[in-house]
């Protein structure tokens, strides 16, 4: 079988280094980004709730109440969730210079949420003030703004900049992002080895973006001496946490024998995981895979559910195997396939998008 891995050519087997995707981390805003500093298992209850205590300090002015107010309300920790309190107290803290205020509420500003519009002029303001402290996930935002030219002028150079700046504080998406500017050579020099420098230091602290990237740099022998059984070992640890790209081309090295002995039913495997998220050169490659019977049983109708979903997302390998499967299939196998089409597509509705 020859099996594809995303995007290009390479000898029939394409590897293409999956960037971090420059996305703020508004899914962190409220998911325990700063965690424990309400202690509110901890906090006497005396004369009230702890909601009751924290307001009357955040009352008198102290920045930390008020911030930790406002992670009260966005979390629903101990009073009734409400955004619109959250970025009441979330803006006090701001305003009296408190750096995680002032970061969560540019993300608030970047999402519209809280009762706020959305604002990237007013993301990129707080995300300078908490940045200006030293606050590395700011950092990392405003990096993000300067390389999507989101209310500042693209600049890849102060991306890159601030990126560096988060990165040396250990913040590992930052690390990823600015290994993916070194191996782009975007606002920075094009250097592998920085890349892979970076692309490490992200992945030792569990980044699976980035513990796929370095994978593909052992593949290639990118700023690092190639290696397949250490792709194979980074590709593992990045499917493991479930991610689609690394799943797919570890199924990719099990197909093809690289850096690991060849086992198709490996390859099947980790296939179905990343088709299963949506992954369309995943689908293709497990379509492949019931059309020949490598691995799996041969099932004509289960090489038409994969070849079709990954045909939906343009794949043009798959677009041309599904015009073929159509030619060939008979009535029966076609209206089989468009049944399983019908209900994955049900039981997957965010993923079939």
């Amino acid at each position: 079988m020859n099996a594809t891995i995303k995007a290009g050519v390479s000898n029939e087997v394409a590897y293409m280094r999956v960037l971090m995707p420059f996305v703020v981390l508004s899914a962190l805003i409220f998911a325990g980004l700063f965690g424990n500093h309400t202690n509110a298992g901890s906090m006497p209850n005396i004369d009230g709730s702890v909601e009751y205590q924290m307001r009357i300090k955040a009352e008198q002015g102290d920045a930390e109440a008020q911030n930790n107010l406002g992670m009260m309300y966005a979390n629903g920790d101990g009073v009734e969730r409400d955004d619109k309190q959250a970025a009441f107290w979330f803006r006090k803290a701001a305003e009296q210079g408190y750096a995680e205020a002032q970061l969560i509420l540019g993300l608030m500003y970047n999402e519209g949420q809280g009762g706020l519009a959305k604002d990237y002029s007013q993301a990129v303001i707080w995300f300078r003030k908490a940045a200006e402290q030293g606050l590395a996930l700011a950092q990392y935002n405003l990096g993000v703004m300067y390389a999507n030219g989101e209310a500042v002028e693209h600049d890849d150079k102060k991306a890159v900049a601030w990126y560096r700046k988060a990165a040396e504080q250990g913040e590992a998406i930052a690390q990823n992002n600015l290994a993916a500017m070194y191996a782009n050579g975007e606002g920075v020099a094009q250097d592998d080895k920085q890349a892979a420098y970076w692309y490490r230091k992200a992945a030792e602290q569990g980044l699976p973006t980035a513990q796929n990237n370095l994978g593909v740099m052992y593949i290639e022998g990118q700023g690092v001496v190639k290696d397949d059984k250490q792709a194979v070992e980074w590709y593992r640890r990045a499917a493991g946490q479930g991610y689609a790209e690394a799943q797919n081309n570890l199924g990719v090295l099990y197909a093809n024998g690289k850096g690991v002995e060849k086992d198709d039913k490996q390859a099947a495997f980790w296939f179905r995981k990343a088709a299963g998220q949506g992954e369309a050169i995943a689908q293709f490659n497990l379509a492949r895979m019931y059309f020949n019977g490598t691995g799996v049983r041969k099932d004509y109708v289960q090489a038409y559910l994969w070849t079709y979903l990954a045909a939906a997302q343009e794949l043009k390998k798959a677009v041309n195997m599904l015009d073929s499967l159509v030619n060939s299939l008979s009535p029966s196998q076609i209206e089989a396939g468009q049944m399983l089409v019908r209900e994955w597509i049900a039981a997957h509705p965010q993923t079939a998008q």
